[in-house]
């Protein structure tokens, strides 16, 4: 008689749901204090280098599109990148992928202290902040233990929370300027080209984040069908919210660029102290939610590396009750704890900037590779995907050149890691099999 079947993921997360989860994944912190960055660089123009951010991040999600579409398992980027050009990269990717994505919610996680203590300033002591800290990972982790429909609920309801104050300076803000309100004459900055290539690499990042979304694909309802429409949904509503955000703080605030809070101090300026503070409650929920979307997603790429034998295969294991991968979960919310009480981040900007850069331009260049390798492969097609790919290697290779990389020995080793790690497993490599 054959044996009990192993316990599998659940397929619960919706289209509409996927959608909320990447929205969720690429709103975070940034939103809070980017604006006035943008404004020191490039001035009055700022709004336009938002929406030219959005169209470079739109031709890379573009190709994101039509190479998720092609798979139904876990993984995201690692497993695009592993069935394009082999284990090594794949492992590469997902590692990079991997710590990428763990040290962006604990920077987020110790922030979330931070903006508390404006609320109460002992919050940042040491044994509240452990306290805090330990209680706002710890639910999220059991929540998400319990199943990813309980996961992609509270992800869900985190999106709505975080959207409501940042629409309401966005709408606000619209109506009081095409009224004829707001400054006379909007700051002007003799910016250059290093400026604005400064100010849309930062901008990137503020639209980044959509990838771990990509993670659980093996939990999706239609994956096929629902990537590109969650992909392109959520790069709509960011691009449209970023950049009314933008227009809004330059066109409101006398001087933009050297406001601490520039969406508080907008929004006190239209909605008077009340509109201050549901703001700075909103820059808590976003980061909160930020985190549920992390603890959501990110835990499935151990999952997927594990799965392919390219990890040790306990991190593979699913909770035969819940139907989640458990031991990834633990794990990452265990390491994330750790990294947030450290509260040592400065390395991760560095760490961020290259890994997200390797694996955009990776998974672009995946594009042509895949429809050579799975011509038949279902699921969107993107109308002139050549051309977009090589645009969007191109625009990482360009926004590669103003990245700092002081500091860059934690990438160097970090990629050994991944190689030693590829030495150790590249007999058990367990090719895609994309039927």
């Amino acid at each position: 008689m054959p044996g009990p079947s192993r316990p599998t993921l659940v397929r619960a997360i919706g289209r509409w749901s996927l959608a909320a989860l990447m929205v969720n994944s690429i709103i975070g912190s940034g939103i809070f204090g980017l604006p006035s960055s943008i404004a020191g660089l490039v001035g009055a123009a700022s709004p336009w280098a938002v929406l030219i951010a959005g169209l470079a991040v739109g031709v890379i999600m573009a190709c994101y599109a039509e190479v998720a579409s092609q798979f139904s398992s876990t993984g995201g980027p690692y497993l695009y990148a592993r069935a394009a050009f082999g284990q090594l990269l794949g492992i590469e990717t997902g590692w990079l992928l991997w710590l990428a994505r763990l040290t962006a919610p604990a920077a987020n996680a110790n922030l979330f202290v931070v903006y508390l203590g404006e609320f109460w300033p002992h919050a940042k002591d040491p044994v509240p902040r452990f306290a805090i800290l330990t209680l706002l990972i710890g639910i999220l982790v059991v929540v998400n233990l319990l199943g990813v429909r309980a996961g992609t609920q509270v992800s869900n309801a985190f999106t709505v929370a975080k959207l409501l104050p940042l629409l309401a300076v966005a709408v606000g803000g619209a109506l009081y300027l095409t009224a004829g309100h707001g400054i006379a004459s909007p700051p002007t900055s003799a910016s250059g080209t290093g400026s604005w290539l400064k100010a849309i690499l930062l901008l990137v990042f503020a639209y980044g984040g959509f990838e771990s979304a990509l993670t659980p694909m093996g939990e999706v309802k239609n994956p096929q069908r629902d990537a590109a429409f969650a992909l392109l949904s959520a790069l709509a509503l960011c691009t449209l919210l970023y950049t009314t955000i933008q227009w809004t703080v330059v066109g409101v605030l006398a001087n933009p660029a050297h406001a601490a809070r520039p969406l508080a101090d907008t929004a006190r300026h239209l909605f008077g102290p009340t509109g201050a503070s549901i703001v700075a409650v909103g820059a808590l929920v976003s980061i909160y939610g930020y985190l549920s979307a992390n603890l959501l997603a990110v835990p499935r790429i151990t999952f997927a590396l594990a799965e392919r034998g390219d990890f040790p295969r306990f991190f593979a294991a699913v909770h035969p009750r819940f139907h989640t991968p458990y031991i990834s979960i633990l794990v990452f919310g265990f390491l994330t704890l750790g990294l947030a009480l450290a509260a040592n981040f400065e390395w991760n900007l560095t760490l961020s900037a290259v890994a997200r850069l390797f694996y955009y331009g990776l998974v672009c260049a995946a594009l042509p590779v895949l429809r050579k390798k799975q011509p038949h492969a279902g699921g969107f097609r993107l109308p002139g995907g050549p051309y977009f790919a090589i645009a969007g290697v191109m625009s990482c290779v360009v926004l590669g050149t103003r990245v700092d990389y002081i500091g860059s020995y934690i990438l160097g080793a970090i990629v050994l890691v991944g190689v030693v790690n590829w030495w150790v497993v590249r007999r058990r490599d367990i090719p895609y099999d994309p039927s």
